[in-house]
């Protein structure tokens, strides 16, 4: 296989991918792009390189900056703008925890907390809902500080850590 299928596959696959992390495809492209390039890249080589519009261009390239998985790059001489990926994987996966967890997660044990002072007017429906929110509320804070324990690990501890479970 040569180096341009390759790459052109490894951007489809990330494009793919990303759609499950919450990010939209052509996100997850630009990013991949970044990611496998050698040198920081303009919008107008990633509109080129990924034949997308410049409004699809600098939306996604805003997007990604929020996550703070992509940086803008100053190049000295240049007036446009350069940017580069993340490409410590470890950095990229606990950045995305984060995301996905101020994006997901946090909003729905507020709305359980919320929920869950719901009175008890001893029917059977509030009984089974009061019962089921707590399931949930239990099982979101559950997660809540195992992604804590993510995103603060060091990579060396986590993996440690991970192998003697599966020990």
């Amino acid at each position: 296989m040569k180096y341009t299928e390759a790459k052109s596959d490894l951007i489809q696959a990330w494009g793919n991918l990303g759609y499950s992390w919450g990010l939209n495809k052509v996100m997850a492209q630009i990013h991949a792009l970044l990611m496998v390039s050698a040198k920081p890249l303009s919008a107008d080589e990633i509109m080129d390189e990924l034949k997308i519009s410049r409004g699809n261009a600098n939306m996604n390239i805003r997007a990604l900056l929020e996550w703070n998985i992509i940086y803008r790059i100053s190049v000295p001489g240049e007036r446009k703008e350069y940017f580069k990926a993340e490409k410590d994987t470890w950095v990229l996966a606990r950045q995305v925890a984060k995301e996905r967890r101020k994006r997901e997660l946090e909003p729905i044990l507020k709305t359980l907390k919320n929920v869950s002072a719901v009175e008890n007017d001893g029917s059977e429906e509030t009984k089974e809902f009061k019962k089921v929110v707590k399931e949930l509320k239990g099982f979101a804070e559950k997660s809540d500080s195992l992604l804590d324990t993510f995103i603060k690990a060091e990579e060396s501890w986590f993996w440690s850590t991970i192998m003697k479970v599966f020990k």
